[in-house]
C-alpha cells in the first residue's frame, strides 16, 4: 500500500501535466503561410530519399543567410544533386543554374520543379556539365555554391582556375564540405572528404582571395567564402 507522501507526489504531477496539455507548453504553431512552396517541395524530398533530417545539421537557411542579398544573383549550384539548396534558392535567387554530371538527376530536377509556383520554376536552369568543366559561362554567374561536392572534384585546382571565367569579376565561391572527423551522420568516408585548409590552398593557388573560414556555424561541415580574383 502507497504512503501519503507518494500520493501526493503522483498527483501532483498527474495535475501539472494536465496543466501543460491545457496551455499547450506555450508553443507557438506553425503559420503555413510562413512556409514557401520551395519549402514545401523540399520538405516532399526530404521525406522521400537519403535528406530526411538533413535540415537540422545542414541548416540551409543559415547556409543561404550568409549570402547576403541575392535576389538580384545568378547563382551556380554546382552538384545540385536532388535540388536541395537549388529548390530553396529559387524564391530568393535572380537565377539558379542547378549543374550536374549526372542526366538522372538533371531528369529528376526539371521534373520536381513543376511542383512549385512559375514564378519560382523559371528561375530554375539544370545544366547537364563534365566532370572537369561546369559549363558556365563566360561572366555568368555572381555566386557559385559547391556543396558536398568538392572532395569528388579530380583535380580540383584546374577546375577552380575554369571556374574563374564563369563567375563575374568580384563573384564569391562558397564552398561547404564534411569535417575530417568523426562524425554520427551518414558522412562520406574520410577518403571522400577534404580538409578545410587544402581548399584554402587551392582556391588560393587558382587565383581567388579567401573571405572568410567558418568551422562553428555548422556542427558536421565548414564553410569556406572565397572571392574572384582576375
Amino acid at each position: 500500500m502507497l504512503g501519503g507522501r507518494p500520493v501526493l507526489l503522483i498527483l501532483f504531477l498527474f495535475s501539472l501535466l494536465v496543466s501543460c496539455k491545457e496551455n499547450k507548453l506555450n508553443f507557438k504553431p506553425v503559420d503555413v503561410g510562413e512556409i514557401t512552396a520551395a519549402d514545401t517541395t523540399e520538405n516532399e524530398l526530404d521525406d522521400s530519399n537519403a535528406n530526411v533530417g538533413r535540415a537540422i545539421w545542414q541548416k540551409p537557411g543559415l547556409v543561404i543567410a550568409k549570402l547576403g542579398d541575392i535576389s538580384d544573383k545568378v547563382i551556380a549550384d554546382i552538384g545540385a544533386g536532388t535540388g536541395y539548396f537549388s529548390f530553396r534558392l529559387s524564391s530568393k535567387a535572380k537565377k539558379v543554374l542547378a549543374i550536374e554530371i549526372e542526366p538522372t538527376l538533371i531528369g529528376y530536377i526539371d521534373s520536381t520543379k513543376q511542383k512549385l509556383p512559375e514564378a519560382y520554376s523559371s528561375r530554375i536552369e539544370t545544366r547537364l556539365a563534365k566532370p572537369d568543366d561546369p559549363m558556365v559561362k563566360e561572366n555568368e554567374a555572381d555566386v557559385v555554391l559547391i556543396i558536398n561536392t568538392v572532395a569528388y572534384i579530380k583535380d580540383a585546382e584546374s577546375y577552380f582556375k575554369n571556374l574563374k571565367k564563369g563567375l563575374k569579376p568580384d563573384g564569391q565561391i562558397m564552398i561547404i564540405d564534411y569535417k575530417m572527423k568523426r562524425l554520427p551522420i551518414n558522412a562520406p568516408p574520410k577518403s571522400e572528404r577534404i580538409y578545410l585548409d587544402v581548399v584554402e590552398e587551392l582556391l588560393i593557388k587558382s587565383g581567388y582571395e579567401v573571405l572568410q573560414t567558418d568551422d562553428t556555424s555548422l556542427d558536421y561541415q565548414y564553410i569556406i567564402i572565397a572571392r574572384n580574383i582576375k
